[in-house]
């Protein structure tokens, strides 16, 4: 069964031309999951899936790099010409819904549960969306933000979603088939990992990817710096391409 995981953008904090912003298709069997939703991120979606299909919609946090295109998804799922065959669950940190619904009301408050099912995240969350199941792990970037583990019951894939060093790094990558981790700079941060820092917090997973690098470094040497802390393979998350985990 294919358990892939396609780059839709990761870029940092704002698009460029053909690299949007951080987000990411999970695909597993016909089960299809948004993770995090930058800017950017709906048109290129759109390449592999239509909003309209999609299973779930997963946000490690609120900043708008990784949130922002939920703004044009909820008037392309209710405004347009799809139809979704129920409110899409959408599971994000508390406070999601209402940022939402506040930036889109006008002479009212913005119907969004009628496009989504939100679902408040915590420290441990678990669900399960087709064939897979998602354990949350919170993470350590200044406010409410979480990693994820998913998982088929073979195989494991773990997302860092934008955080500084701690030891749940160690929780989502143990014993993962595929982990794509955050590497912001070469300068280190309390709310951002270093290549180096993404490495050394790879321990334990079996391929690293590293998305999410800021303009103060490049692919080729974040790869190389990680590469220095982590025995295995290393790749960088390049728009458009996809992972098998």
């Amino acid at each position: 069964m294919a358990f892939t995981v396609t780059v839709l953008g990761s870029a940092t904090p704002y698009p460029r031309p053909d690299a949007p912003c951080s987000g990411y298709l999970v695909r597993h069997e016909d089960t299809a999951i948004w993770l995090d939703a930058g800017p950017g991120t709906l048109a290129a979606l759109q390449e592999h899936v239509s909003p309209a299909e999609l299973d779930a919609i997963w946000i490690s946090h609120l900043h708008a790099d990784h949130v922002a295109d939920l703004l044009p998804a909820v008037y392309a799922l209710l405004f347009a010409d799809l139809t979704p065959r129920r409110p899409i669950p959408l599971y994000g940190p508390p406070g999601t819904a209402a940022r939402i619904s506040a930036f889109l009301s006008n002479t009212g408050r913005a119907p969004i549960e009628e496009a989504f099912a939100v679902r408040e995240l915590h420290d441990g969350h678990r669900t399960r969306v087709g064939g897979l199941r998602l354990e949350t792990v919170a993470v350590s970037h200044g406010f409410p933000a979480f990693g994820v583990r998913i998982t088929d019951g073979e195989r494991t894939f773990a997302y860092s979603g934008d955080t500084g060093p701690c030891s749940a790094l160690s929780t989502l990558a143990k014993g993962t088939d595929l982990f794509l981790c955050e590497a912001d700079s070469i300068e280190p941060s309390a709310e951002h990992l270093t290549p180096a820092e993404a490495g050394r917090a790879a321990a334990g997973a079996a391929r690293l990817v590293l998305t999410h690098l800021g303009h103060t470094v490049t692919p080729r040497d974040a790869v190389r710096l990680a590469a220095e802390h982590f025995p295995g393979p290393v790749a960088y998350a390049a728009p458009r391409t996809v992972f098998r985990v």
